[in-house]
C-alpha cells in the first residue's frame, strides 16, 4: 500500500515557521505561508503518480504555460474564461478564492471585472512565481502555495471560488469537490472551466485529429517539453470526459453541497463552464 501524505495547516501570529530534517530519507516537505496560516504540501516523493505528474508536466514550460490553454481551445480561453468570471457575480466587497490559478489569469480577470480581493492559490511554485511577477503592484491579489484537496483556508471563508482545469488532476473527485464547497460561505458562488470533448460526431473527429497528432507534432518543434504535454493533453482530456461526463459532474456537485448547478458547453463542447452556489447549512 502506498505511503498516505499528511498534510499539516497551523495558524500562526506574526512569526515564520521552518521545518528542517537533516535526515537523509526524511522527506522534504515545501510551505506556504500566508497571513495567519502555514500549509505544508507534500513533495512530489509522497505524491501519487498523477499527482507528481501534474506538477512536473508544465514545470518547464515557463512563461509560455498560458499558450497551452490558448492552442488547447483553438484561441477560445479567453472567452471560456469570460464566461466563468461572469458568472461569479462578485462586487468590491467580495473575497474570491482562485485555486489551480496557475499565472494568474483568471485572478486578473476576477480582478478587473468586479474589483474584488482575490486569493490565487496554485501547487506549483514555478507557474505562483508568475503569478507573483502579475501582481506584484496590486495588494489585493494574495498569491498562495497549496493543493486543491488540502485548502488551508477556514471553513466559509470566502465569498466565492473559481477553479480552472483542476479536476483532471486530482485522485479524488468527490473528495476534493468536498473541500472546495468547505471554503466558501453559504450562498457563495462556484464556478469552473474545463476541458471537453465535442459531442458532435464530425467536429469530435476533428478534435481527435488535432490533439493526437496536430499538438505532438507541433509540441517537438517547439521543445521536449511542449512534445510531453502535446502528447499528454489529448487523451488526458478524453478520459476525464468519459469518466466525468458534465452531467454526472454536475450531479457530484450537487452531492457536495452545490445546488442550481448550470452546464454551459462552449464553442461546440471543447470547454465547459460550470457553476452553481453553496448550499445553505444543513440543519
Amino acid at each position: 500500500m502506498g505511503a498516505r501524505v499528511a498534510v499539516v495547516v497551523m495558524r500562526v501570529v506574526d512569526r515564520s515557521v521552518h521545518v528542517s530534517d537533516s535526515s537523509a530519507d526524511a522527506p522534504v516537505l515545501h510551505s506556504a505561508r500566508r497571513v495567519g496560516y502555514v500549509h505544508f504540501m507534500s513533495s512530489d516523493s509522497l505524491a501519487s503518480p498523477r499527482k507528481t505528474h501534474a506538477r512536473t508536466l508544465f514545470r518547464g514550460l515557463g512563461p509560455a504555460y498560458d499558450r497551452a490553454g490558448a492552442l488547447m481551445s483553438f484561441g477560445q480561453d479567453p472567452r471560456w474564461r469570460r464566461k466563468m468570471v461572469a458568472a461569479v457575480d462578485a462586487n468590491s466587497r467580495t473575497r474570491v478564492l482562485d485555486v489551480a490559478a496557475g499565472t494568474g489569469l483568471v485572478s486578473a480577470a476576477l480582478r478587473r471585472a468586479y474589483d474584488c480581493d482575490v486569493v490565487a492559490l496554485d501547487q506549483s511554485p514555478e507557474m505562483l512565481a508568475m503569478s507573483r511577477q502579475r501582481f506584484r503592484s496590486d495588494p489585493r491579489v494574495e498569491v498562495v502555495l497549496g493543493e486543491a484537496e488540502h485548502l488551508p483556508f477556514a471553513t466559509g471563508e470566502f465569498d466565492a471560488l473559481t477553479f480552472t482545469y483542476l479536476l483532471r488532476y486530482v485522485d479524488d473527485v468527490p473528495a476534493t469537490l468536498g473541500e472546495l464547497v468547505r471554503v466558501v460561505r453559504p450562498g457563495g458562488v462556484i464556478a469552473s472551466l474545463e476541458f471537453g470533448v465535442p459531442s458532435s460526431p464530425v467536429l469530435r473527429a476533428g478534435w481527435w485529429g488535432v490533439t493526437r497528432a496536430f499538438l505532438p507534432v507541433a509540441g517537438r518543434l517547439i521543445s521536449r517539453d511542449w512534445y510531453a504535454v502535446g502528447r499528454f493533453l489529448g487523451p488526458n482530456i478524453a478520459e476525464f470526459a468519459r469518466v466525468w461526463p458534465p452531467e454526472r459532474l454536475a450531479q457530484q456537485w450537487h452531492e457536495a453541497g452545490i445546488e442550481r448547478v448550470q452546464i454551459a458547453r462552449m464553442s461546440f463542447g471543447a470547454g465547459v463552464v460550470m457553476w452553481g452556489t453553496k448550499a445553505s447549512e444543513r440543519a
